[in-house]
């Protein structure tokens, strides 16, 4: 099933939802309708019990080159878009409780770096190129990526990329942490998929769904509260079907079949 709107692409195949940040004439360069459609997609997935896994790429040559410089423009010179605020921050994607793939095939700058750093795993293409580009452009590290970036990278090369807003490459980018792995471009989709699919198959949606509440969570928490949070939550999951489907499941030696999960019942894990 392919869907569309002008700027944005949803597919879902295999239990994988694919969605494409499509403006490729303008390297997917952000815009406030290109937000708009892209957060409701990480809505729709996140809906879908046939959604197990997301995958965030971008189509042409580029992942997402930043703000649109149109919209800059306007912003320096004081116009504002008459169009309704989005109400949703730019970390939306961490509140998704389904892992999001980033599969960065391009240029991946700005506030497409931002996006990027907001997915829970990240591969690159090798000659994708990277920058940050605020402190040249006169602003500061926007919207969570101060926070992020370090927890990534460490201080040191957080603030390397962030203050010089130099342009390092996928295979750069693999060495430093900020993607787990840098491929072949041909070879992005390709690994990004089998990735994903490794998690929609062999992984419990219930388990995916309550780790990235734990890891986005804890990082504000002291070791002790961490581990009270976490004692409470393995209670609740050794009493879970998914918990007896996977030992089952090894014990059996067959692929496992776990139930499926949306937004609104992982409230309940």
């Amino acid at each position: 099933m392919t869907e569309s709107t002008d700027v944005v692409l949803y597919e879902v195949a295999d239990e994988i939802a694919t969605i494409t940040l499509n403006r490729p004439d303008r390297l997917n360069a952000w815009t406030a309708e290109l937000g708009t459609a892209y957060f409701d997609a990480l809505d729709r997935a996140a809906d879908d019990p046939d959604v197990r896994v997301i995958v965030v790429t971008g189509a042409g040559r580029g992942f997402c080159a930043g703000a649109d410089m149109d919209m800059l423009q306007g912003i320096g010179a004081g116009e504002r878009d008459d169009a309704p605020p989005e109400t949703r921050p730019h970390t939306y994607a961490t509140s998704i409780p389904k892992p999001i793939i980033g599969a960065i095939n391009g240029a991946c700058a700005g506030l497409g770096f931002v996006h990027a750093m907001m997915c829970d795993v990240r591969f690159a293409a090798e000659g994708a190129k990277f920058t940050t580009a605020f402190a040249q452009r006169g602003l500061v590290a926007e919207h969570g990526v101060s926070w992020v970036l370090p927890r990534v990278t460490g201080p040191s090369v957080a603030l390397d990329l962030l203050m010089s807003g130099r342009v390092f490459l996928g295979t750069e980018a693999a060495e430093m942490g900020v993607v787990k792995a840098a491929v072949p471009a041909d070879d992005l989709m390709t690994t990004v998929r089998e990735y994903a699919w490794e998690l929609a198959s062999n992984a419990a949606s219930s388990s995916m769904a309550v780790m990235k509440q734990q890891v986005w969570s804890h990082l504000e928490q002291s070791l002790a509260d961490s581990l009270d949070d976490t004692n409470t939550l393995m209670a609740r999951s050794l009493v879970r079907d998914d918990f007896r489907e996977g030992v089952a499941s090894f014990v059996e030696k067959r692929p496992p079949s776990f139930a499926r999960v949306t937004r609104d019942s992982v409230t309940d894990l």
